[in-house]
Formats: C-alpha cells, sequence, structure tokens
C-alpha cells in the first residue's frame, strides 16, 4: 500500500473530486497550511469533521486561485477537489494535522443508462424551481468524471448523503442512491414553490 502525507483541512462539508469551492481562511494554523499550498504547489486533504467525528474518507484539494488578501492575514482561495482518499492515521507534528493517506480509485462498471438518464430529468426538475431557471449547467464528460459528483455539487444535497457519495466507490451506486433522493425530494419542492407561488400573489415575501 502506497501512502502520501499531506496537510488536512477538517470541516463541516464535503468536497467532491471536481468540484471547486471558495474557501474563507481565517485561523493561524490554516493560514499557514495554505500558504505553505501554494509556495510548494500541493496538495490539502478536506475531509468532514461533524459533531464532533472525524469521516476517514476525503478528498484532496489544489488551490486553484487566491481570490482576495486582507491585511489582518485572512484570504479569500478558490479550491478544486482532485482526488478521494481514505486516512490512515493522523500526526500532530505541525500546528495543522496531517495525515498519511491512500488514494482510491473510482469505479464506473455497471453504470445504467436508464439511471443516468432518470438522475439528468430530476436534476434538471429540482433545479429549476430551487433556482428560478431554466437548466441547470450543462455536464461535459472528459474520461472518467462522476456525473452523480456533478448533481450533488450543483444542488443543496445533505451532508450525510455527500459523504455516502464521496465513500462510495461505484459510480452506479452513486446515481441509484442520488434518484432515490431526488424522486422524494421533488414532490416536496414542488409544494414549497406552489406555497411560494401563493405568498407572493398575496403580496407576502417569498419563503
Amino acid at each position: 500500500m502506497s501512502l502520501d502525507r499531506i496537510p488536512l483541512f477538517p470541516l463541516d462539508m464535503v468536497l467532491f473530486p471536481g468540484q471547486a469551492v471558495p474557501l474563507h481562511i481565517f485561523e493561524r494554523r490554516y493560514r499557514l497550511m495554505t500558504r505553505r499550498c501554494i509556495d510548494t504547489q500541493s496538495a490539502f486533504g478536506m475531509i468532514l469533521y461533524h459533531e464532533g467525528n472525524l469521516a476517514r474518507t476525503g478528498c484532496s484539494a489544489m488551490i486553484v486561485k487566491v481570490l482576495k488578501e486582507y491585511e489582518d492575514g485572512r484570504s479569500d482561495i478558490l479550491i478544486a477537489g482532485q482526488r478521494a482518499f481514505h486516512l490512515i492515521r493522523t500526526h500532530d507534528e505541525q500546528p495543522y494535522f496531517e495525515a498519511d493517506v491512500e488514494y482510491l480509485d473510482e469505479d464506473f462498471t455497471g453504470v445504467d443508462a436508464n439511471v443516468s438518464a432518470e438522475l439528468e430529468r430530476l436534476f434538471q426538475q429540482c433545479h429549476r424551481i430551487l433556482y428560478e431557471k431554466e437548466d441547470a449547467p450543462p455536464f461535459e464528460t472528459e474520461g472518467s468524471v462522476s456525473f452523480a459528483y456533478h448533481v450533488a455539487s450543483e444542488l443543496p444535497v445533505d451532508v450525510a448523503l455527500r459523504q455516502e457519495m464521496l465513500e462510495s466507490r461505484s459510480e452506479a451506486e452513486r446515481q441509484q442512491r442520488l434518484v432515490a433522493r431526488l424522486t422524494e425530494w421533488y414532490p416536496q419542492l414542488q409544494v414549497r414553490e406552489r406555497v411560494r407561488g401563493k405568498a407572493a400573489g398575496n403580496g407576502h415575501h417569498k419563503l
């Protein structure tokens, strides 16, 4: 088993491979960590820390752009998810945690075209209601890219399901889970949309 040692950034969020996320860096230890990653053009590990529990599966990230630097040392950065990893052990020699991690491969076998088509349909329907736009951003497939990760990145999927998806190595399984969740969720969004429409029609604030 080949291990890499990377800085670790525990946070109450789940990052997916291929997902771009802005972060506000304010703690002194993570200012140091991100500066070292920028200077060495190296990755760090985003991993879920939720209700006092540290997950065992995370996603490596690269800093692709510094959006803003503040006089007091804080900064806004843009990161991009790279690869899922399994956490083997942590180290505390630095002000921030580091970890030995094993990178994980994705399994794209067994993906059902009918399931993918249903996921696309549900994705578009939910996206239109949530963001009041006609169509969701197009998904460009280049090589082995997870459509399930893309959908979960664009919709406000709860953190527990996001973590389950990151831990699953099977794209087919991820798509099936999302179809089941969105099938349950879409009727609830429709009800919320009707209530919101009535409130707007009565001169009230939108929900």
